[in-house]
């Protein structure tokens, strides 16, 4: 069925940027009538990323239909990606998904997770990315539902029973409890609480630990807790949590969790205690209601994560470093 919205969606999005999408007008200096070598070279080329609403979208860049129609292949090219399977042990398998593209903050984290985890937890650890951002828009597959469907399918062919997949999301959150998911203009469906166990559900993997980063994250938890399953969220379902804004390089949770917690432990459990100790007193000092990260352990999930990391010896600290800017972008004044 989502293939055919997939399709559909498409289809609209070349119709509506039919309508949209017109040309920026000819300076004075190129009104001239070009010669058939310039005209044919016009003709070839992509369409102007000047009408582009945002103007972070780096030229050269796919046009959002081109971007649309280049999804498939480039989830096919991060599944190929993969780093082997290691046999004998459980595996750990990351989605990382960037969902906003508005702010970097959120590319930052999850190009970090990508470096951090294979670094700190070995060859058993494997990671693949999905993010919003014009940086990476012919690199990185869109951090879209249907992407992460598309990805869950994938990953279910390679894993076996006793691995564990595990999904790190950051983004924006609101009150009622929905992800934005953003990639201005190219139209995305945003994800709720509901929506993404959905498709969880869907999959059928038995151990998950899933990681929501955003507001009012903690909503998320009670249609994803269950059997096998560790969920951490940055805040309560009524609370906002800080450290996002095109002026900040990685959210307070971010920070504390994958920065500083990660790189001293290899127990989600433990680094979300020091990570919760850490916001909260980060609060305190910045006057801040307290966001009140969540966790909940479902059942048989420690136990298993524990047999992850029976065979790691856990590498160096991975420092953080912002992910670079898109080549030719324009700053947002």
């Amino acid at each position: 069925m989502r293939s055919l919205l997939i399709a559909l969606l498409a289809f609209v999005a070349g119709v509506w940027l039919t309508t949209w999408w017109q040309p920026a007008a000819p300076t004075a200096a190129a009104a001239h009538a070009p010669d058939a070598t310039s005209a044919a070279s016009v003709a070839a080329a992509p369409m102007a990323m000047d009408a582009v609403a945002d103007d972070r979208w780096p030229a050269g860049s796919p046009s959002p239909e081109q971007l649309i129609y280049a999804q498939p292949r480039l989830v096919r090219s991060a599944l190929a990606q993969l780093t082997p399977r290691i046999d004998g042990r459980p595996n750990l398998y990351l989605v990382a998904f960037a969902g906003d593209a508005s702010e970097d903050v959120f590319r930052n984290e999850v190009e970090y997770a990508a470096r951090l985890f294979p670094a700190r937890f070995g060859a058993a650890t494997h990671t693949l990315v999905l993010e919003n951002n014009p940086a990476s828009l012919d690199t990185r597959p869109l951090a879209s539902w249907s992407n992460l469907e598309a990805v869950l399918d994938g990953l279910a062919r390679v894993m076996h029973p006793e691995d564990i997949l595990m999904l790190y999301v950051t983004s924006h959150g609101s009150e009622d409890h929905y992800l934005l998911v953003d990639m201005d203009p190219v139209p995305l469906d945003q994800i709720g609480a509901n929506d993404l166990a959905g498709v969880l559900r869907e999959h059928a993997f038995r151990w998950k630990v899933v990681v929501v980063n955003a507001c009012y994250s903690g909503g998320f938890v009670p249609p994803l807790r269950g059997d096998g399953t560790l969920v951490i969220t940055a805040a309560r379902s009524d609370r906002s949590s800080f450290g996002c804004g095109s002026d900040s390089d990685i959210t307070y949770f971010g920070k504390a969790w994958l920065v500083d917690a990660l790189n001293h432990s290899d127990n989600f459990a433990d680094a979300f205690t020091r990570a919760r100790n850490d916001i909260a007193a980060w609060e305190k000092q910045d006057n801040l209601t307290p966001s009140e990260p969540q966790i909940d352990i479902g059942s048989g999930i420690r136990d298993q994560l524990a047999r992850w990391r029976k065979g790691i010896t856990p590498g160096p600290a991975v420092p953080f470093e912002p992910a670079a800017p898109a080549a030719g972008s324009r700053p947002t004044p």
